[in-house]
């Protein structure tokens, strides 16, 4: 196999075929601490593009509850004991944060034939989901783990940050649009692409036969298969919101219905500039980049598979370390504790969630007065009340909003009185 860069990992990777990257990246930033699995992502992803004949297990977008929930059902436990039995032991990160376990494209070679007596797939290792496990997206909802000894599970005392005994959150999930798709890795047809200008990945449904080795390769289960047309679908990143095409666009690209409908400001979505070796551009203005390669605080999904996933996540304050590393690398610590003491910066930043549909290119920050000095975990914290300016595609302002949030009083007559 040809070997390709990976920054997420650390180091070079096998994969099927030759780096080629988009101009831009399709990619996205969704904050954990601020989910409450309301599925209002989920159900308009649903009422947009799933709502057909054949299209009823379809969740291209869904929201999952953490430790125990996953749609499918157990997609990435099964997963990861594939990777152990493919190299047991191997799954781990060095000091310097180079993953020195095996990918899903490198594991393959080695691994063993898959419990329904059907060969070791040549290029992916993976495995291809049960009906019944398509059959529950809310399966586990709100079901919460413990380390602790309470009754039920529950502890008596209570619970207090930065980690809780008693613990679950929620995972907002969708297509990750990876640098190194394993559906179209694996895809005998070579029905799947990503497009350049973007970095979307699309699947050719002239040219797809239904034949699932996408399904089956993906690691985070996002092609779905349609028995009454007989080819796969997945995401599309609401191409013609992106494109400008969409008619509430106004021809300016749009955020994707799944961010758009956010009601708790977790989500941001953008394009971001990639460079010859598959890394972001330097773009210290756009907040995406800002967010993941300067202060740190997004991290991928399942790192280690090796696709690169360009989703990224602010991970939860209140989990157990180890169960977060395993799934967001070894950065979660730092990550962690600059978003719980955040810099002037970042907080500043952190306004963009969803104040617009538009998406953002760029930033600026305008200085404003101090308001408010504490300590946090014993750490020294400043709010400034700073002015944030987002910017489009052509340098045009979208909007401005400030740090501190408007103090407002409601009159004694207010519309709706009795």
């Amino acid at each position: 196999m040809p070997q390709v860069p990976n920054w997420q990992i650390g180091r070079a990777m096998e994969y099927p075929y030759a780096a080629a990257y988009p101009r831009r990246q399709f990619a996205f930033v969704i904050n954990i601490n601020r989910c409450i699995a309301c599925q209002t992502c989920t159900m308009a992803c649903k009422s947009t593009w799933t709502f057909s004949k054949g299209q009823e297990h379809m969740w291209w977008t869904n929201v999952e509850t953490k430790p125990y929930g996953g749609y499918p059902q157990g997609w990435d436990v099964k997963l990861l004991q594939l990777l152990e039995q493919a190299n047991p032991g191997g799954q781990t990160w060095s000091s310097a944060g180079r993953f020195e376990g095996e990918t899903i494209f490198e594991a393959a070679h080695g691994a063993a034939p898959q419990a329904d007596g059907a060969a070791a797939p040549g290029r992916v290792l993976g495995y291809l989901p049960a009906d019944d496990e398509w059959a529950s997206p809310n399966i586990h909802e709100d079901s919460a783990t413990s380390t602790g000894s309470g009754v039920g599970g529950y502890e008596p005392g209570g619970v207090s940050l930065p980690e809780h005994r008693t613990w679950f959150f929620y995972l907002a999930r969708l297509c990750n649009h990876c640098s190194y798709p394993a559906c179209l890795a694996a895809c005998p047809r070579k029905a799947i692409y990503k497009r350049e200008e973007d970095g979307v990945v699309l699947i050719d449904q002239a040219r797809c036969r239904g034949y699932r080795k996408c399904v089956e390769a993906c690691p985070y289960k996002k092609p779905m298969y349609r028995p009454t047309t007989r080819v796969s679908e997945q995401c599309i990143a609401c191409s013609p919101r992106l494109e400008g095409k969409d008619p509430e666009t106004g021809g300016r690209p749009m955020e994707t219905r799944c961010m758009a409908a956010c009601i708790g400001q977790v989500r941001m979505q953008g394009l971001v500039q990639v460079g010859p070796d598959g890394d972001w551009a330097e773009d210290p203005r756009h907040p995406l980049y800002y967010l993941v390669k300067v202060a740190r605080v997004a991290l991928p999904l399942y790192p280690q598979l090796g696709t690169q996933p360009n989703g990224y996540y602010i991970p939860p304050r209140w989990v157990p370390r180890p169960y977060l590393e395993q799934m967001f690398g070894p950065g979660v610590g730092q990550a962690i504790e600059r978003y719980t003491v955040p810099d002037r910066e970042l907080l500043a930043v952190l306004q963009l969630f969803r104040r617009d549909n538009r998406v953002i290119y760029s930033y600026k920050i305008e200085e404003g007065p101090k308001v408010y000095e504490t300590e946090v975990h014993g750490r020294p914290f400043t709010l400034y009340d700073d002015t944030v300016i987002a910017y489009g595609r052509d340098g045009e302002e979208l909007f401005r909003t400030k740090v501190e949030e408007p103090f407002y009083v409601r009159p004694e007559k207010h519309p709706g009185s009795i």
